[in-house]
């Protein structure tokens, strides 16, 4: 044990007055709360929710990035990226319904 891993203790100094073992060998890590990822859950519902209702076959893809975002567990950053790339696949999908629905509309698809 070196003079790093323990601070300076007079020669002796009461028990009660040394200070908690550091988190070295043979200590487990603090354990990591894993808590649930809202913005993954609205992600999937509303992919889920545009495959159903709008046909938007995008929502497929997005649905299984929000799913991967919470199957993330402790790694937050990896999350935070299969959600942004989620809604980013949503809004897209959404973009592309709405083009397809403006040119339909424009050549009088629509019209009986």
């Amino acid at each position: 044990m070196s003079q790093d891993d323990q601070p300076y203790l007079p020669y002796g100094a009461p028990y009660g007055d040394q200070p908690p073992p550091s988190r070295g060998y043979g200590h487990l890590p603090p354990p990591v709360r894993s808590e649930p990822n809202v913005a993954a859950i609205v992600a999937l519902t509303l992919n889920l929710f545009s495959v159903f209702s709008c046909c938007n076959v995008f929502g497929i893809v997005g649905a299984i990035l929000a799913g991967r975002a919470l199957g993330a567990g402790t790694r937050p950053e990896k999350a935070r990226s299969y959600v942004t790339s989620s809604w980013i696949v949503l809004g897209a999908g959404f973009a592309v319904m709405a083009v397809l629905f403006l040119y339909l509309g424009v050549n009088g698809h629509f019209d009986d």
